[in-house]
């Protein structure tokens, strides 16, 4: 469905304001797609799932005339979180997704219950050519279908739109992703695939440390997109973390 210029999967029983929705963020243009696995499963626990196409990416690029920045992605999609659910959502992200939902969090905290951040990126201090360079180490490590979606995803959202992104990004991790970190007051898992080589161990300790209610733990078996990788196991380490915490 397409919603105030958000192309938007949903699965699972409508909202309800005793039970927060999970809004799952993708990474840097590409689309809610790899999503759909984790979405299913959290789905069939009972769980209402929101799966969007940030504007300006895939199937929502004509919701912005141009890549947008991080924190105008993150006020976009918080207009939507308050458009359709009574309560607050537990955030779903992976890579520079994380980016997106801690601004949300630190910007609209009334919106977020929990956040879930997926190997998050981009690492302040790494340069443009060393993140890429990380992304390409980390490509073989991935399942062959996720990089046949990714690269179909990233031809929809455009190269031009894409690297405009990419520079978003950088600026970002460089100037106010750990600002934002530092104000989320939601409970907070961080999740790093055990293979990744975008996120690395440090780092999303690092990650954790920042956050008020912060705790991180590593998914064997899978690399920076650990949620399409293994989305049996990533569901249930969301479901123990919403219902009383990972430990």
């Amino acid at each position: 469905m397409t919603h105030a210029g958000f192309f938007i999967r949903g699965y699972g029983p409508p909202p309800h304001e005793d039970r927060p929705a999970m809004v799952l963020v993708h990474g840097l243009g590409l689309s809610g797609r790899y999503f759909v696995p984790l979405a299913r499963r959290l789905a069939a626990g009972g769980a209402t799932v929101l799966v969007p196409d940030l504007p300006g990416n895939a199937r929502s690029r004509a919701a912005a005339r141009r890549a947008p920045d991080v924190a105008q992605c993150a006020d976009a999609l918080a207009r939507l979180l308050q458009r359709l659910f009574p309560g607050p959502s537990v955030l779903v992200a992976n890579s520079v997704g994380c980016q997106v939902a801690a601004s949300l969090a630190a910007r609209h905290p009334h919106l977020v219950s929990r956040l879930v951040l997926v190997g998050p990126a981009l690492e302040p201090g790494a340069s443009g050519w060393r993140q890429f360079a990380r992304l390409v180490a980390d490509a073989p490590r991935e399942p062959l279908g996720l990089l046949c979606l990714a690269a179909f995803d990233y031809l929809v959202t455009g190269p031009l739109r894409c690297a405009a992104s990419f520079r978003h990004a950088l600026r970002d991790a460089a100037g106010s992703f750990e600002g934002n970190l530092t104000r989320v007051r939601a409970p907070t898992l961080v999740v790093r695939g055990a293979g990744d080589t975008i996120a690395s161990g440090t780092w999303t300790r690092r990650v954790a440390g920042l956050v008020a209610d912060g705790r991180a733990t590593d998914l064997p078996g899978t690399a920076h997109a650990a949620h399409y990788g293994a989305p049996d196991a990533m569901a249930a380490l969301i479901e123990k973390f919403t219902v009383g915490g990972v430990g």
